[in-house]
This record gives C-alpha cells, sequence and structure tokens, in this order.
C-alpha cells in the first residue's frame, strides 16, 4: 500500500460533482418532477451507494435499465457507473428475442425496469438465470404485480450521503447495442475518460453559431436514452449548466406543449422525428415556442426539404454526424472561421452538411486501398475515423473487431464527399448504396431533392437488381399531400436541368407507401423496404 496521493481520474461523478456546485439551482425537469442540480446530485448518490450495498453491483458488473425518457433513467445514467458498474441501455424498441439476445450476450448481472415492462420478462423468465437483482419501479399507486425477486427502487434512495468513488477512468462507463441492421446487434463499450472527452468536445463545438450553446439554454433531446447515450447530452448538460428536460415516452402534441412551457431552446434528433414534430396536428396551436429552437440532426442524413419546413417555422437546423461505435460524435455543421466570412445563404447550405470534425476527430475520405481521396466536393470514399472516444472494439466479438478498425482507422461503412471547406456529406451507407453501371448514386442526395418537392412526406431510395445496368435506384416515398408519380419527376427534371443531380441518378420507379418502415432508432429500414418492393414487384 502506497501513502502516494491517487491521480485525478476523468470520471463521471467528477461531471457530476462540479455540476452541483457551479450550477446548483439549474433544474432537471420530467413531467411533474423538478429538481436542483445539486438536489439531483444528492439523490444520484444516495442510489450509487445502495446499488452497491443493497443490490451487491461490483466493479463492471453488466447493469440493464429498461425504460423511456425519465428522471429514473437519468439518475441511473450517473448512479450505475459511480456504483463501479457498466450501464446497459437496452433497445426497448427491439422485440422480445433481441432485448433478451443483447442482454444475455452482455451478462447482465442486475436489471433495474420500468413496471410496464415486467409482463414482458415474465413471459421470458426462465430465460433470465443469469440475473442476480431485479430492481423495479413505477408510477401505480396499487403497487407492482410480479413473481420476480426484486429490490423496489425507491428503497435505493435510502443509501448514504457520502461518495467514495471506486471507479477509475478507464473503467467501463456504459455498454449498448447497434441497431443490427446487417446479423445480430453489437455490442460496443466506453470508458469513463472516453464520456468526458467526448463532452469536453462537443462543448467546444456546439457554442459556435449557428448552434451557440450557453448556460442560457434549456435541452430538450428527441434522441432515445438507449440510443447511444442519447448523443452524450446528459452529460453535457450539466458540464455547461443547462436546463435538461426529459421527455419521457414520445408523444408529439404533448412535446409540441413542453417544448412552449419549459422554454426549452435546443435538442437533437434524427429526422424522422423532426418530421412527426412538424407534422404534429396542434403545430400551429405552439407555433411561437419554435421561435428560440436550434436542432441538431443525425443518425441520417439531413433531408433539405425537411429542413426548408423547420426554417418557415423559425428552427435553426444544424446537421451531424456519427454513429454508435464513436459515442457518437464525429462532425457537427456549425460555422468555421472561413465560413463566417461567406454570404449568409451560402453559410446556411453548409449548415444543412454533416459537418467539420470535433476537436480530436481524426476523419478521412478513402478509396478501398485507403488511399486519401480529393476535397472536391465531388469524389466519393469511405470515412474512417480515429478519435480518443471510438470504441475498441465490439463486445466479445474479436472477428467483427478486426474488420471494424482495419488498417488502424476506424471504418464507419458510410461514403461521403467533402467539400473546399472541409465540410463533409454524407452520401450514402456503403451497404445501401446504388450501384448503376459501375457508378455509385448518391440515394441520400436523392432523397433529399425529393423531399422538396411539395406533398412528399418521407422518402427512401432502395437499389434493385437490373439486368443491364446491375442496379437501379427505386424511390419509396410517402405522401403528406397531394402528390404524382408525374410531378416528382418533373420536379427531379428541374434539378437535373440545374445540374444539382445527374440526369442518370433518377428513380427509375416511384413506389407510394402508408407509413414508412423504421428501424429501432428511427431510420428508414431499407432492408424492409427492400422486401416491400420485391413483394410489390412479384405481385
Amino acid at each position: 500500500m502506497t501513502d502516494a496521493p491517487r491521480s485525478y481520474e476523468l470520471t463521471v461523478d467528477k461531471l457530476l460533482a462540479d455540476a452541483g456546485s457551479r450550477h446548483p439551482s439549474k433544474e432537471i425537469v420530467y413531467d411533474a418532477e423538478r429538481y436542483s442540480f445539486s438536489e439531483f446530485r444528492r439523490r444520484v448518490v444516495r442510489i450509487s451507494n445502495s446499488l452497491k450495498e443493497k443490490a451487491g453491483v461490483e466493479r463492471e458488473n453488466n447493469v440493464a435499465v429498461l425504460d423511456w425518457d425519465s428522471m429514473r433513467y437519468m439518475e441511473l445514467y450517473f448512479a450505475v457507473p459511480m456504483a463501479g458498474g457498466t450501464l446497459h441501455t437496452v433497445n426497448i424498441r427491439y422485440p422480445p428475442e433481441l432485448i433478451f439476445y443483447t442482454m444475455q450476450h452482455a451478462h447482465d448481472t442486475h436489471v433495474i425496469i420500468r413496471d410496464e415492462f415486467v409482463p414482458m420478462i415474465e413471459k421470458y423468465k426462465s430465460m433470465f438465470d443469469f440475473v442476480k437483482k431485479w430492481i423495479i419501479f413505477g408510477e401505480r399507486k396499487e403497487g407492482i404485480n410480479t413473481t420476480l425477486p426484486y429490490i423496489d427502487y425507491n428503497d435505493l434512495l435510502r443509501g448514504d450521503d457520502v461518495h467514495d468513488s471506486l471507479s477509475e477512468e478507464n473503467d467501463r462507463a456504459v455498454i449498448f447495442y447497434t441497431s443490427g441492421t446487417t446479423g445480430m446487434p453489437k455490442g460496443v463499450t466506453f470508458t469513463h475518460r472516453q464520456l468526458m472527452l467526448h463532452t469536453i468536445s462537443i462543448a467546444n463545438s456546439t457554442n459556435r453559431e449557428p448552434l451557440s450553446l450557453t448556460s442560457k439554454d434549456v435541452i430538450m433531446p428527441l434522441v432515445p436514452m438507449f440510443h447511444v447515450n442519447t448523443w452524450g447530452l446528459p452529460y453535457l448538460a450539466l458540464f455547461n449548466g443547462q436546463k435538461y428536460v426529459l421527455p419521457g415516452r414520445y408523444n408529439f402534441p404533448s412535446l409540441l406543449e413542453t417544448i412552449e412551457r419549459e422554454g426549452v431552446t435546443f435538442t437533437a434528433s434524427v429526422p424522422s422525428v423532426l418530421y412527426l414534430l412538424l407534422s404534429s396536428p396542434n403545430l400551429k396551436e405552439h407555433a411561437a415556442g419554435f421561435r428560440k429552437l436550434r436542432a441538431m440532426i443525425g443518425g441520417a442524413s439531413l433531408p433539405r426539404g425537411l429542413a426548408l419546413k423547420a426554417r418557415e417555422l423559425g428552427i435553426t437546423v444544424t446537421g451531424a454526424y456519427g454513429l454508435s461505435e464513436t459515442c457518437p460524435a464525429l462532425t457537427v455543421a456549425v460555422y468555421s472561421d472561413e465560413i463566417m466570412k461567406l454570404p449568409e445563404e451560402r453559410r446556411y447550405e453548409e449548415s444543412l452538411k454533416a459537418g467539420i470534425p470535433f476537436p480530436l476527430v481524426e476523419l478521412r475520405l478513402v478509396d478501398s486501398s485507403l488511399a486519401d481521396v480529393p476535397h472536391d466536393g465531388k469524389s466519393v470514399g469511405e470515412i474512417v475515423v480515429r478519435a480518443p472516444w471510438c470504441t475498441e472494439g465490439y463486445y466479445r466479438d474479436p472477428e467483427r473487431t478486426k474488420h471494424l478498425w482495419e488498417g488502424g482507422w476506424l471504418h464507419t461503412g458510410d461514403m461521403g464527399v467533402i467539400d473546399e471547406f472541409g465540410y463533409l456529406q454524407i452520401v450514402d451507407r456503403e451497404k445501401d448504396a446504388v450501384k448503376s453501371g459501375g457508378e455509385f448514386i448518391p440515394s441520400l442526395l436523392v432523397e433529399s431533392v425529393i423531399s422538396e418537392c411539395d406533398g412528399v412526406g418521407e422518402v427512401a431510395i432502395i437499389g434493385v437488381s437490373d439486368e443491364k445496368w446491375g442496379e437501379r435506384p427505386v424511390a419509396m416515398i410517402t405522401r403528406s399531400g397531394e402528390v404524382s408519380e408525374e410531378k416528382i419527376k418533373e420536379h427531379l427534371s428541374r434539378f437535373v436541368a440545374s445540374g444539382r443531380i445527374q440526369k442518370w441518378w433518377m428513380p427509375d420507379r416511384i413506389v407510394f407507401i402508408e407509413n414508412m418502415p423504421k428501424t429501432s432508432t428511427g431510420k428508414a429500414d431499407k432492408k424492409e423496404l427492400r422486401k416491400m418492393y420485391a413483394s410489390t414487384a412479384s405481385g
């Protein structure tokens, strides 16, 4: 045993203590619940201590959480890692068999669960023999009906008020699973240090125009808490001293009311969630709440038509890019010093792209031999990256880890172009790319152009087999108004004439569908769309 002082460990409890000290009166809000940062810290410390003392959580035990975006979830974002455990944010939109698969693969020793998910667990109870302790919470006054031996979450609040951290900065803090559009979901983990460096980096960029975040802002993310750490926003809000509003289970009319009531000034979401928010029947009634709203859009390429609709309502929309394996932040379309010199409309066009790298991110655009491609806004390459918060690999999956880090760079599987200002634009997922006559068609760009046509709701381009060209594009479209195939083709022809897209990129077929199928994270499910098209074509 040495008497030397311990080195400073960059762990999540430091962030929480700092927030409680520097911004004690700032609030975290969920429905009728409101806690100041200092009150929130006291609750988290008690829960953290109880997880160790009452529930038996040990260092790097994986602790699963099944819940909507609630105050309990927010508490566990900090309490589980502070107890030495690894927070497993379970994707509750998965079907039961995938929920079970991810929990079993993670070897979750403890499960903290909202009561509404108990019946699902009861149904498959015999399959969860690896779970040592169940902790349940809920809002039902009549109590919880279950045969599971469990600890009541409220009992965790009777823990000690003094926090003694046993965590070290390189301990695992979180684990979650990718959406699994190819094969089974893959687990990725991140350490305390990675989460903190990620937080510092995004704070350093999002204070630039047009986001311009300050401690006066009010954040309400529309990214599920099971999805890539809510893009790091719970940590960012406490780091910056920003009021934080938890949306609960999404109900878009009530979300509009919350935005107006709480004075929300910043949100983040995938494009489909923003689309649903702006399609809400009570939109006009609460339009005043949008006048100061800024939205960071990632998870999929930002359709120009959606951005223009948001702009009409007074919402400042900014593109961003990242993925599960990178915690997720890689780029954001804030204004660089060079872009600030450009006219306003030109700046706006750049802000709709994926943007420039966050500080400490190394990003390259490469060909199949890992050689760099030109940054001319036209040459397409795969995006490969390095950053101090990239995952080391897939949890308990060395084979897929080897392919992820081929050549010492993390391979995103995304195709993009970079313009003369260094701004990235995503043109396709490698697995979704349409290759016609040996050349890639940038389907995301075509989707964005189609989205600008009046009457178009959501759009996704898929590739279908073609005897002559190998593949040709097909547009799958939902309607938001009156629109026909002829009208869309005329719309596309105007963009061909202007030079924005090439004629051979135009879809061979346009198929109207009632609803756009989505993955569990809200992206268009192109795998399902290909199945839908195949059944239509064969029928």
